[in-house]
């Protein structure tokens, strides 16, 4: 299953936390920034994160690096989705 790769794959790189987490379709985050590197897995269904200069769209398999303090959001596809998010001090 991907979210088990993940997790240990997460976790022998020393992520300080590991989690996932789910949204309804076509929900939205507005900007916001993390004081820690943020690396994000999608499971399940799609979502367009956008960053300062370029948007990326993630489907099942498709990842994300976040780095500390870089302003985002993202908007969820028709779907929904589920992720899988590592944080890194």
């Amino acid at each position: 299953m991907e979210e088990d790769r993940f997790r240990d794959e997460m976790a022998r790189a020393g992520a300080t936390s590991i989690s996932a987490w789910a949204n309804g379709p076509r929900d939205a985050y507005a900007p916001h920034s993390h004081p820690y590197r943020k690396v994000l897995c999608c499971l399940d269904g799609s979502i367009v994160f956008h960053l300062d200069d370029r948007d990326v769209s993630l489907e099942p398999g498709g990842r994300v690096v976040i780095e500390p303090g870089a302003r985002h959001s993202a908007a969820v596809g028709p779907e929904g989705v589920r992720c899988a998010e590592a944080h890194f001090a």
